[in-house]
């Protein structure tokens, strides 16, 4: 069976789908900061900023009753903040950018891949279905005054977005590499499920606290931050025993991976990198904990949490290959006539 392939196309395309999958990691991360200065209503109209497609920069560029217009936004006692309004708007171009990189990228794997892989075709065509969900999702969020449980659904959404440009770029990846060097252990690969799984369920968790702080943040007001951690209730103290015991599950695949001789060096490397990402995440919860949730804080956390469930994803990808990948075409058995055309054996 032959078919041709244009390795250069392929090569264009993974660049793409990585640098996608970048952004969306900072939009997360984006997200997270207009989560922890406030800056949710900062635009008050969606996709509009207060009737604008170009954000005022000043108060007297709005309209003198432009509370009473908003009072249903929650701006009948909330003075027009330029900084607020101006990182939601920007948040809201980069969500924008990161729609119009899905679109590329799915455009782009239909010219390099529908031929040999059309799966990787139908993963972009799901991402950029999703990313364009999230954007009216994002829409619901504003028009319900900042919903906490829709944040929460919006965020999550953004990971799922996250894992399925990964499972694309993995799968491009996968096929010109070995299988034998990216089989775990049974007992790593067991704990690298189990631990992914505490992982996720902490992120789950870390959310409700989230929606806890910004109820004691908006009771209290941010004169009182210091008291913040106080108001908060056992959710928190749950979640903060329980990184201990996410840090010790992942130490018991991150260990002996990086230990194994026959593991391939990505494998190790994405193993060492997952282990360093939640140690420096773990810190930064500490530093919320004792030092009145400063503000930078919130999004690194959270942004470093989903990038080290990111990275084990794709080793679980990888791991298991021969399930989650079981259609991809294989160039190991591949040979190439005269003609440069690729022949699959």
């Amino acid at each position: 069976m032959t078919s041709s392939s244009n390795p250069i196309n392929e090569r264009s395309f993974r660049r793409l789908a990585l640098l996608t999958v970048i952004a969306v990691f900072l939009l997360i991360l984006v997200g997270g900061v207009v989560r922890s200065t406030g800056a949710g209503m900062g635009c008050p109209d969606w996709p509009r900023c207060f009737g604008q497609w170009i954000p005022p920069t000043d108060v007297s560029q709005l309209p003198a009753n432009y509370q009473e217009i908003y009072s249903h936004r929650g701006y009948a006692n909330t003075e027009f903040n330029v900084v607020k309004t101006w990182t939601e708007y920007l948040n809201r171009l980069l969500g924008a950018l990161i729609g119009v990189l899905i679109f590329f990228t799915f455009v782009a794997s239909a010219k390099a891949y529908w031929q040999r892989d059309r799966a990787i075709v139908g993963f972009s065509f799901l991402a950029l279905f999703l990313v364009g969900f999230q954007g009216w999702l994002g829409a619901k969020v504003v028009s319900s005054v900042l919903a906490a449980w829709l944040i929460t659904l919006h965020m999550l959404l953004a990971i799922v977005i996250v894992g399925v440009l990964l499972y694309v770029v993995a799968r491009t990846q996968a096929a010109t590499m070995s299988v034998s060097s990216m089989r775990l252990s049974t007992a790593s690969n067991r704990w690298l499920l189990i631990s992914s799984g505490l992982l996720l369920l902490q992120i789950l968790l870390g959310t409700q606290v989230r929606e806890t702080v910004d109820e004691v943040a908006h009771r209290l007001g941010e004169m009182q931050r210091l008291r913040w951690i106080d108001g908060l209730d056992l959710r928190f103290y749950i979640h903060r025993s329980f990184s201990l015991v996410v840090l010790i599950s992942q130490l018991l695949w991150i260990i002996p991976v990086a230990r194994q001789s026959t593991n391939s060096a990505l494998i190790k490397r994405l193993a060492v990198a997952t282990g360093s990402l939640l140690v420096v995440e773990i810190a930064t919860g500490a530093i919320m904990a004792y030092f009145a949730i400063p503000a930078w804080a919130q999004p690194v956390h959270l942004t470093l949490a989903v990038l080290s469930l990111g990275i084990q994803f794709v080793v679980i990808l990888f791991s298991y290959r021969e399930v989650v990948m079981k259609s991809i075409p294989d160039r190991s058995l591949a040979t190439t006539d005269k003609s440069g055309s690729v022949t699959t054996l």
